[in-house]
């Protein structure tokens, strides 16, 4: 198996995951490369992502497995993709499949918090992360749970960003259980709604190991 690492920016983070795969297929089919296709009366690309993103968030890290059948080696995929992928998707690297998305344990995030008409309240937000708990009500498919969210996180900082925006940085709990970054703002609107930001956007900058190494 082949697995490419790839942006998804700018307008692109509007595509769903649905839509992404779609996407995909079709540039595999502009780029003229040859993959492995599931068996059976409706044969599709296989094609294997590494935790979905939401829609609306951009990333930098995104892994993709494929079975690349020939004709090209790892080194030519990204240039020959790349050509045909529409704006805010860019192919970074392709190389051989060594390790399961399994292994993937933590996810390391940006948010930016945007305050229309307020100052930002950096301090209060410090003060209310640093608590020894941060419980919330967490939906689930049993319906909902409080949960603390604390020990799903290896720490979150926020720091005065650009144009009056606040910059948040944490390293989230990737998968079992898993901890998404729209539930660190569920924790403002839910224990100090007073906080809470006026519009939020995220960034995935890195998936690591449970080592904290860069996963690949």
């Amino acid at each position: 198996m082949s697995r490419i690492l790839f942006k998804k920016e700018g307008r692109a983070k509007f595509i769903s995951h649905l839509d992404l795969m779609r996407t995909m297929q079709r540039v595999f089919i502009r780029s003229g490369l040859a993959i492995r296709h599931t068996e059976g009366f409706n044969p599709h690309p296989y094609m294997n992502f590494a935790m979905p993103l939401s829609v609306g968030t951009e990333s930098v890290c995104e892994l993709m497995d494929f079975g690349l059948l020939g004709g090209a080696e790892p080194e030519e995929v990204p240039a020959r993709l790349n050509a045909g992928c529409p704006q805010g998707i860019e192919i970074l690297d392709c190389y051989e499949e060594k390790r399961k998305f399994k292994d993937i344990k933590w996810l390391d995030i940006e948010a930016r918090l945007f305050y229309d008409y307020r100052a930002c309240p950096l301090e209060a937000l410090r003060e209310l992360y640093s608590r020894e708990q941060l419980i919330i009500e967490k939906r689930t498919k049993r319906g909902s749970a409080e949960v603390d969210i604390l020990p799903l996180t290896g720490g979150i900082e926020i720091e005065p960003g650009e144009d009056g925006q606040l910059l948040m940085r944490s390293r989230l709990s990737a998968q079992d259980p898993a901890l998404s970054p729209a539930q660190l703002i569920s924790a403002i609107d839910q224990l100090a709604p007073e906080l809470s930001p006026d519009f939020t956007a995220f960034r995935r900058v890195e998936v690591r190991d449970s080592d904290l190494h860069p996963f690949r």
